[in-house]
């Protein structure tokens, strides 16, 4: 049977209706279900000129999604959008949306799930405190801890820590969450990507892994003894290395993916090598779900100019993982 997954285009006043539409004029060996308001999908659709079909949710022994059509499971907003302009009062039809599509992957009613862009501010402004979709999910699915993996091509770069102010980063890094998180991502690359022993290389906190203590101890006093505790239970690991020179060639071919310490060590070169085709992947989740490398980007929601790159590549992980989670 074809997998069914989910499809959550996100901000409404952003790029991810479009992307919803663009996506939809290709043929699909899975049934998108997109999770979203029926007439922003035929308004974006009518603004871009675009043939759009919206079906039914797909029933046993459906196949694929035919060119130009969507399956659709409605969620009505609260306004109508405006390309570029946030709405707060929108806010909580994003957050259904989220809530809809996750619930029904706990169900079983879908195999993974694919995310648009959010807009966190505006969430935060409607009054609902939301730090990501990573923390969104995993609250949800009542999953103590997940792990953030972005994927380019032949580089996977994971995350300790994700959407946290950097004057916070050190003091949220500790023993017992780095052995979970490496725990976490080594089974996941088992299991997910079908890598028998995976090679994890480990950056330092500090400039040059903490320069033996002269920049910082952290290495020494935390990431080190986690680092050999988990080599004693068989998890291949190098590190801790100095981020500067873990993302040089020679250093990642010798690994299956980096763990980097903090959002902004790893993801400025995963999105360097592969903005606009690199995925988004949530680790340690009861269903499998990927999303966009990227922003709502109100400055060309709109204009027509919204580049589907990464959806397609998100949309074709997921249905990957599905089929090799369910062959």
């Amino acid at each position: 049977m074809a997998p069914k997954i989910a499809f959550t285009p996100g901000e409404p006043a952003g790029i991810g209706p479009e992307l919803a539409v663009k996506i939809a004029q290709e043929s699909s060996s899975a049934q998108i279900v997109a999770i979203a308001d029926p007439q922003l999908l035929m308004d974006t659709a009518g603004a871009l000129k675009l043939p759009l079909k919206l079906l039914p949710l797909p029933t046993a022994g459906t196949a694929g999604t035919p060119p130009g059509t969507l399956y659709t499971l409605p969620i009505p907003m609260a306004e109508s959008a405006r390309p570029g302009m946030l709405n707060a009062a929108n806010a909580h039809y994003v957050l259904e949306t989220l809530s809809v599509a996750a619930e029904g992957c706990l169900a079983g009613q879908f195999d993974a799930l694919v995310t648009g862009p959010v807009h966190k501010g505006i969430i935060n402004e409607a009054g609902t405190s939301f730090s990501g979709h990573t923390e969104f999910f995993a609250e949800k699915a009542g999953v103590e801890r997940v792990v953030m993996m972005l994927a380019a091509e032949d580089l996977r770069v994971a995350l300790v820590t994700t959407h946290l102010p950097l004057k916070d980063v050190s003091g949220a890094i500790n023993r017992p969450l780095l052995e979970q998180i490496i725990t976490i991502l080594d089974t996941s690359l088992q299991e997910h990507f079908g890598i028998p022993n995976p090679r994890i290389s480990v950056c330092g906190l500090n400039p040059h892994a903490g320069e033996g203590g002269h920049l910082g101890r952290e290495e020494i006093e935390i990431i080190e003894p986690a680092l050999e505790h988990l080599r004693s239970r068989g998890v291949s690991l190098k590190g801790p290395l100095p981020a500067d020179t873990l993302f040089t060639p020679p250093h990642l071919s010798e690994c299956d993916a980096v763990l980097a310490m903090y959002h902004d060590q790893g993801l400025p070169v995963l999105k360097f090598k592969g903005f606009g085709h690199a995925v988004n992947i949530t680790l340690g989740l009861p269903f499998i779900r990927t999303s966009v490398d990227h922003g709502t980007a109100l400055n060309i929601a709109g204009t027509g100019s919204a580049d589907c790159g990464s959806l397609k590549a998100a949309l074709t992980q997921a249905i990957s993982l599905a089929e090799l989670r369910n062959p």
